[in-house]
């Protein structure tokens, strides 16, 4: 694991979207509008295990999945989790992709 304290290059490419956003819009409360997704979330775990079994799970299916059940919860401090893995597998899935930049995969 990275140290706590150093930034990836990933985090300050969110951190500056985030300032970006915030200077664009300010500071922005909208409503969580979720809890309405439960068939979704359910869908979207059943197709990335299959696909997970069957050695074809892809990064859309992941954060397909994490998405999915951020929208089915409704309850604040399961939704943070939620979001807080959706966050985590994006920035996952963009250091995968600049990895393969540099090896040229």
């Amino acid at each position: 694991m990275s140290n706590p304290t150093f930034l990836s290059w990933v985090e300050g490419d969110v951190r500056r979207e985030r300032e970006a956003q915030d200077q664009k819009w300010g500071e922005q409360n909208h409503p969580d509008g979720t809890g309405d997704a439960q068939v979704w979330a359910d869908h979207a775990r059943a197709v990335c295990q299959q696909a997970a079994a069957n050695g074809s799970v892809t990064w859309k299916h992941i954060l397909w999945e994490e998405v999915a059940e951020a929208f089915a919860e409704t309850d604040p401090a399961k939704l943070r989790t939620e979001l807080i893995q959706v966050a985590a597998v994006a920035m996952t899935w963009v250091e995968a992709i600049d990895r393969r930049k540099r090896t040229g995969s």
